[in-house]
């Protein structure tokens, strides 16, 4: 008889097939003290599974790179944190001169930077502590002597069944044997669900107890788009399998019809579609098919290095992008780190509660140099392209204020080091603090745009970290009280004639995007895999339409009702 299981809806899509049980190493370490005598040994242990790794990582780098070097770029990464000098001489510390043994310092250095990452709100450092905890597990496998298992050792099709995947584990396998994952964690914005996204697999996560719930071997049918896993299905939902998957197929060959073109409205209003990015690294198709860059994060440049990035690196970089967009606008975000987001190489105060701490905008006022550097390196930059400058975490007028007076320090410098520089951009904000949503009327009179971080926004106002499962049913985007902020914003800065983007998960949906236009927004940020299905959502969307079904679910008791209206509302979009 067939069972139902929900989770998650991560990468939409129907898949049907065998279940594949996939369950990598998972490291067992106990705090252990060694004899003086004894850490030579643990050296000698720690060095020979780090060589391992490191030849394992290079065999399995060489051959994903013949098929797809995009994926080997994954294990490159592994083996820059490999090899990092700092983690290396940290783990030969604690085993030399704190006698620890050498899976206890291996599983403390590593875990001390995963603990300050996996909380982390932007999904690039999310995934950077995905990669930690990756590497360092290999790193203990190797050291206690087992070899590893190959998902790209599979023979048919399968459905991928596993409490979670790994970064690694994505980069080799073969995803024509993949016909979708299960997880029993993890949520729409982490590594697994982003991998699922941008292959084409459709997706379920965090099914609870999915390796005990779907045997191996069972026929296992998964709707990607609704979230639901079904074990040994009928005829009847077989048969609405095949159906849902045709429909499916017909409406992704339509959605790539209007890649290419312009987001317009049904009733002519333009709306400008923009990525989100989390590197330097472009695909000149994509940027054909945007009007620009909504949100540069620039964490990346601080990433995968042992020091800080120096003024020329990140003018390089902003350079790179800039002459990659041929004078689309580029939106550059100052470093976004601190509290839950650390650098190894940046001396930071633990905090209790970092998300209400020293983090982006707040802690570079604390380094006036690291915000400096990255200034300047923007201000010329600024004469290769369209640079917009946005600060994150910004929490009112006076941190406006005091940011835009160190940029005119930096100008003033240039000029007078005779170094070229851009005259002048525009200067805006993140909303993402409730007090700048609230504020809004009158940070618009000083700042030249905003751009609305619905992921952060979200969860400061309703206190609801969306990664916590247990808080999961609070964390509800198109909660009355996260849309009115979004409208005020909207309306403070339309007033004054500035533009308002949306570079949050929520600009990415077709669903979000119709209300954000009822909103009155129309600029939109979002990764390059929903470009498509947001441009086709817009063509079939009156804007008159989409402001009367904004204005009422604004006016509606909860996010559960809101959210049901508006699927009722514009289920022809989606």
């Amino acid at each position: 008889m067939a069972e139902v299981f929900c989770g998650v809806a991560a990468s939409p899509g129907y898949a049907l097939g065998p279940a594949f049980h996939y369950v990598p190493y998972e490291p067992s370490v106990s705090p252990s003290i060694i004899e003086n005598r004894q850490s030579q040994e643990n050296i000698g242990y720690y060095s020979a599974a780090r060589e391992a790794a490191r030849e394992e990582l290079e065999t399995l780098r060489r051959r994903v790179d013949k098929s797809d070097p995009e994926r080997g770029k994954i294990l490159a990464a592994h083996q820059s944190i490999l090899m990092d000098a700092v983690l290396d001489e940290e783990i030969r510390d604690r085993v030399l001169s704190d006698l620890w043994g050498a899976d206890w310092a291996i599983w403390e250095s590593y875990g001390a930077y995963i603990r300050r990452m996996e909380g982390a709100s932007d999904p690039l450092l999310r995934e950077r502590a995905a990669d930690l905890r990756d590497v360092r597990d290999r790193l203990l496998r190797c050291l206690e002597g087992q070899s590893s298992k190959e998902l790209s050792l599979m023979d048919t099709p399968v459905v991928l069944v596993t409490r979670d995947l790994r970064p690694s584990d994505a980069a080799v396998l073969d995803r024509q044997k993949v016909l979708a994952i299960i997880t029993e964690t993890g949520g729409a914005t982490c590594h697994s669900a982003i991998l699922a996204r941008s292959s084409g697999i459709p997706a379920v996560l965090g099914v609870e107890n999915a390796l005990a719930l779907l045997p191996a071997g069972e026929e296992v049918l998964v709707d990607g788009t609704e979230g639901r896993v079904v074990l040994q299905p009928d005829e009847s939902q077989r048969e609405e399998f095949r159906r849902s998957q045709r429909l499916f197929a017909s409406r992704v060959q339509e959605n790539a019809r209007f890649l290419a073109f312009p987001a317009i409205t049904a009733d002519g209003e333009r709306v400008k579609i923009h990525l989100n990015l989390g590197t330097g690294q472009l695909k000149p198709p994509e940027v054909n098919h945007v009007d620009g860059a909504g949100l540069l994060r620039t964490e990346f440049l601080y990433l995968e290095r042992e020091d800080l990035p120096s003024e020329e690196e990140q003018l390089s970089a902003y350079r790179q992008v800039l002459e990659t967009f041929g004078g689309k606008e580029v939106t550059v975000r100052t470093l976004d780190i601190g509290g839950d987001k650390q650098l190894p190489y940046l001396e930071l105060p633990r905090e209790e509660n970092p998300f209400l701490g020293s983090r982006a905008l707040r802690l570079c006022f604390d380094h006036p140099d690291l915000l400096k550097t990255q200034l300047r390196a923007c201000l010329r930059a600024g004469v290769y392209g369209s640079l917009r400058l946005m600060f994150p975490m910004v929490s009112g007028v006076d941190d406006l204020r005091r940011a835009k007076r160190m940029l005119t320090q930096c100008r003033l410098e240039l000029e007078r080091e005779g170094i070229a520089c851009a005259e002048d951009f525009p200067v805006g904000i993140m909303v993402e603090l409730p007090s700048a949503a609230i504020m809004a009327d009158l940070i618009a009179e000083e700042a030249d745009f905003a751009s609305i971080g619905t992921n952060d926004l979200t969860q400061y106002v309703l206190a609801a970290d969306r990664m916590n499962p247990a808080v999961r049913q609070y964390y509800r985007p198109f909660h009355p009280a996260v849309l009115r902020l979004i409208a005020q914003v909207s309306r403070s800065f339309g007033k004054k004639g500035k533009p308002v983007c949306v570079c949050g998960e929520m600009a990415g949906d077709p669903l979000g995007a119709a209300v954000l236009v009822g909103l009155d927004i129309r600029q939109l940020s979002m990764n390059s895999a929903s470009v498509a299905p947001v441009k086709r959502a817009l063509s079939l969307l009156d804007t008159r339409d989409a402001r009367e079904t904004a204005q009422a679910v604004c006016s509606m008791a909860t996010g559960e009702e809101a959210e049901l209206y508006l699927r009722k509302r514009f289920a022809y979009l989606l």
